[in-house]
């Protein structure tokens, strides 16, 4: 948008058009879209921003932009820009959150602050008497504003909660009855592993490991299916924060020599999140590794995790059928649940009754009856399966195939009027066959229940705010069948994207429609690759051409595809 010219004055006293007006002027919305959202506005009691981003009229980008031109005041996109720690420092988070401001950067006595609402004199005259510093004032997004808020101020927390560790802090105090609520919150190992879960929470990290070597301990986050390191303990203070995770997950804290596992429930930011927390003695004392779920935001469906059109046609002749065994498969932390829910999510009416036993239940679905196995009370995969099947349902998910005796039950489930849904570690979908017969099954009753296999991984997304595009070299040219020079791109590195040329990550499939010519191949025990052919003359596309594609798409890099598929002879 071009700046307003009328707009003169000091600041908060200049004539301002409004903000329903400028978009008008410049043509963003409509006028009749201007007055139906003042009319949603009365109804909902909500800014005029915020109702043209819901009625869909504007981006919250456009809005932003508006309004910086509506008072004259400079934009920022926090995504984009770093903050240093020191800088964070001169403002105390109680008074950020409060006023819904961050500090980005001083200059020659002058604090530049992010703030949702800069025209908010009483805000600036607050920052200026606690920073003794003349306070600039910058427009960037709300949401924006309180992710870096949480993230920059936890990281402040874990600073200072290790250095009161150092001063004054024992093991012994940390597990001490007589402590009341209030000082045990206060306490600085409950700080430091409150913070250490927050700042996870913020990078969107799926897991935490805190890992105890000879002079320290490492605290690593996996965030985008890498490992990130975030910080180091001193050894001699990590007792206490050992202690702290052990209490508030329900595990034995005297038992030091075997694994154990635990349960933590917290809100943080508003959501509520599920840690399950795992320990395992080493030579250095014991690791702890915590999976982070957010049972509260499951709202993926086909199209949001990647399925390709052709993937999608495949998938229909699967699920056209209301009996059989659908597999989904890939290593660990390839997204195999979250592809099972999403399918369970599409086929859950109000006519079909789904019930699912798993390990642990990761997402909460309405209408879906839930079993999560306790093996300590003897609920097993096995023994829940065997239950479930007494409860009339129509489409029953089993977390993971891990035995002979759960795929026997399973595969009689399949052919007696029932689908079943589950995981299995294999490779790639054809190899899958082979790894079910190995368990036992009977190639003729496979055959008859098997309907579908969808291999999958996840690969890195290329930041698109830095990924920079190139020329692919002859070796690459070579790998992707594609002529030497074609665009292709890379990661760079920014702030947005913790300087790692990566955000967020995108599904590659395999998926493997089992049509009459495959069956025929099952029930004769044909290998692998006989069964791959067959798959190939029905449609099925490999991971190594679903990865290509996203890599001439620009949403991977090439080494990205090395890494995690398999790259063809």
């Amino acid at each position: 948008m071009q700046d307003m010219k009328e707009n003169t004055g000091g600041y908060g006293l200049r004539k301002r058009k409004k903000l329903g007006e400028l978009l008008v002027e410049h043509g963003v919305i409509s006028a009749e879209e201007l007055q139906h959202a003042l009319e949603e506005q009365k109804k909902k009691l909500k800014r005029l921003g915020d109702v043209l981003v819901e009625l869909g009229y504007v981006s919250n980008e456009t809005i932003l932009k508006a309004l910086a031109e509506q008072i004259s005041v400079e934009t920022i996109n926090l995504k984009d820009t770093y903050i240093d720690a020191d800088v964070a420092r001169l403002i105390p988070k109680e008074l950020a959150k409060r006023h819904t401001a961050i500090p980005v950067r001083r200059k020659d006595g002058t604090l530049y602050v992010a703030m949702a609402d800069p025209r908010n004199v009483n805000a600036i005259d607050d920052l200026r008497v606690v920073t003794q510093m003349d306070i600039r004032p910058l427009l960037a997004a709300e949401e924006d504003i309180g992710e870096a808020i949480e993230l920059y101020y936890t990281r402040q927390i874990s600073e200072r909660a290790i250095e009161d560790l150092k001063r004054d802090w024992t093991v012994e105090e940390t597990i001490e009855a007589g402590l009341d609520e209030t000082e045990i919150e206060n306490a600085p190992a409950v700080r430091l592993a409150k913070s250490i879960i927050m700042q996870a929470v913020a990078m969107r990290a799926s897991d935490i490991h805190l890992e105890p070597f000879e002079r320290q301990v490492t605290v690593r986050y996996r965030v985008d299916g890498t490992l990130v390191e975030v910080m180091t303990i001193p050894m001699n203070l990590y007792p206490a924060v050992l202690t702290r995770f052990k209490v508030i997950s329900g595990i034995n804290i005297a038992e030091k020599r075997l694994p154990q596992d635990g349960r933590i429930e917290m809100s943080v930011s508003g959501k509520e999140y599920d840690f399950r927390v795992s320990t395992l003695p080493t030579v250095f004392g014991e690791k702890v590794v915590i999976r982070i779920l957010d049972r509260t935001s499951f709202q993926f469906t086909r199209r949001t995790l990647g399925f390709r059109p052709h993937d999608n046609a495949l998938l229909d002749k699967i699920l056209a059928g209301r009996n059989g065994i659908i597999l989904v498969t890939g290593p660990t932390g390839s997204g195999k649940s979250t592809t099972l829910y999403a399918l369970m999510r599409e086929m859950n009416t109000p006519e079909v009754n789904i019930v699912t036993i798993e390990d642990p239940v990761e997402y909460m679905l309405e209408g879906i009856n839930q079993v999560q196995v306790n093996v300590k009370a003897g609920l097993t995969f096995a023994t829940g399966l065997r239950s479930i099947l007494r409860q009339d349902p129509d489409i029953v998910m089993i977390g993971e195939i891990r035995d002979e005796e759960t795929a026997q039950i399973a595969v009689r489930a399949s052919i007696t009027g029932h689908l079943v849904l589950s995981t299995l570690h294999t490779n790639d979908a054809p190899s899958s066959v082979a790894r079910l017969i190995d368990m036992g099954i009977p190639p003729y009753l496979l055959a008859d229940a098997l309907s579908g296999i969808i291999a999958q991984r996840l690969v890195r997304r290329l930041c698109p705010e830095c990924k920079e595009r190139y020329g692919a070299s002859a070796s690459e040219a070579a790998m992707l069948d594609i002529p030497e020079n074609t665009p292709l791109w890379r990661p760079v590195g920014c702030p947005k994207c913790n300087g790692t040329g990566y955000s967020g990550r995108v599904a590659i499939h395999e998926v493997m429609h089992i049509n009459r010519p495959i069956r025929e191949a099952i029930q004769r025990n044909a290998g692998s690759e006989v069964l791959r052919d067959l798959a190939l003359e029905n449609g099925m596309r490999q991971l190594f051409d679903s990865c290509r594609e996203a890599v001439l798409e620009g949403q991977t890099s090439v080494s990205e595809m090395v890494k995690t598929v398999y790259v063809r002879d």
